[in-house]
């Protein structure tokens, strides 16, 4: 059992929870994820880690409350317990001294660019940080990711918050100063995270400046071990696993509309769940 030690609500739709994992805080590193079953007989959901704490041995997980289980999970309060949480799994994101790295967040894809943003950060990287959301009170952890990156521009698509449109819209201009400038080069790395369509957009413009880009995918999953098969993609035509391949992807190799696809075979069955 895993106890939670921490709740609170980002917004109406988003919310938080600290909850003890020594041995997954121990071993965490950006852009991992853990699976977790609430209770006996409950499914199991991936969700990202977006914070941990090896001396207090605590992980932190950001969720939407979309489904049946996350709203579920929602309803938990510091001190109940979560039967299984299996990780950290998947790659870490590989960090280095790059130079230049734009990591763009959407939604709650921003609880993962989060550590990512931190990690480059660390490795003595200059970070220019894209967040956005559909409102203003999608847009979560602002000071977070201002402590972490050089630059942060935040976009929301009814204009309630920072610039009123899309993260692309913010990343254009980055890619336009430099056009315009004779002192400064195209950002050798940009690393996004958010709905498929998105990521897909980000990824497409990207390639026409020719700037590696990296995503981090959230398929469908089930054991999360790679005997499953269902979070299979395609990057450069050829079958890779969400799970223990990635998550992270060159966004320019990635079918994205394959990924969008599978993501909506469980829709209707998602709408009948009780």
């Amino acid at each position: 059992m895993n106890k939670i030690i921490f709740k609170e609500e980002l917004s109406n739709e988003v919310t938080r929870i600290v909850v003890e994992a020594p041995q997954i805080a121990a071993r965490a590193q950006a852009g991992q994820f853990i699976v977790l079953i609430i209770d006996e007989g409950g499914e199991r959901i991936p969700l990202t880690l977006a914070d941990w704490d090896s001396g207090k041995g605590a992980i932190t997980l950001i969720f939407q409350k979309v489904g049946f289980t996350t709203k579920k999970l929602g309803g938990l309060n510091p001190g109940d317990p979560i039967k299984h949480i299996l990780g950290p799994l998947g790659h870490p994101t590989e960090v280095k001294n790059l130079g230049t790295v734009v990591c763009v967040g959407g939604g709650v894809g921003i609880a993962e660019v989060y550590p990512v943003s931190r990690a480059f950060k660390g490795a003595g990287n200059r970070v220019i940080g894209i967040i956005g959301g559909r409102s203003k009170e999608l847009v979560i952890l602002e000071k977070e990711m201002r402590q972490t990156c050089d630059e942060l521009f935040i976009t929301t698509d009814d204009g309630s918050y920072g610039r009123k449109g899309l993260v692309t819209d913010e990343l254009k201009d980055i890619f336009g100063a430099v056009e315009r400038s004779t002192h400064t080069k195209y950002p050798e790395l940009v690393y996004c995270i958010g709905p498929v369509p998105m990521m897909k957009a980000v990824s497409q413009l990207t390639k026409d400046y020719q700037v590696k880009t990296i995503v981090s995918v959230n398929p469908i999953m089930v054991d999360a071990t790679g005997m499953c098969g269902a979070c299979r993609c395609t990057v450069a035509g050829k079958t890779v696993f969400g799970c223990v391949d990635g998550p992270d992807f060159d966004g320019h190799a990635l079918d994205f509309d394959e990924l969008s696809r599978r993501l909506k075979l469980f829709k209707e069955e998602e709408k009948n769940k009780i």
